[in-house]
């Protein structure tokens, strides 16, 4: 499981996050996602951490602290969830029609 950190500073790197968490533990990974269109920083990250007890240790730290200038929302990070290929849930049934 991760951690989830939101309200990022746009200038924080995937260094500043490690040195940040690992005062909590072990940091086996850490994700920076970037906007596709832009290049940029999105505001958030996920945090893997060695153990969860390490994770438990680090939420209740860091959640709602000041860092960089920001109030850090860190949080369990929740499963992803999975998105359909098609866009939808579109069959090709046909519907009773009004008369």
């Amino acid at each position: 499981m991760s951690v989830y950190v939101g309200n990022l500073s746009y200038q924080v790197t995937q260094d500043d996050l490690t040195q940040a968490f690992a005062e909590y533990g072990t940091v086996k990974r850490v994700q920076l996602p970037m906007d596709r269109e832009t290049g940029k920083m999105r505001g958030f990250a996920f945090v893997e951490m060695g153990t969860d007890a390490e994770e438990t240790v680090a939420i209740e730290a860091l959640d709602g602290a000041e860092w960089m200038g920001r109030d850090l929302k860190v949080n369990k990070a929740k499963p992803r969830e999975e998105r359909s290929p098609s866009g939808g849930n579109w069959s090709n049934k046909k519907t009773s029609s009004w008369h």
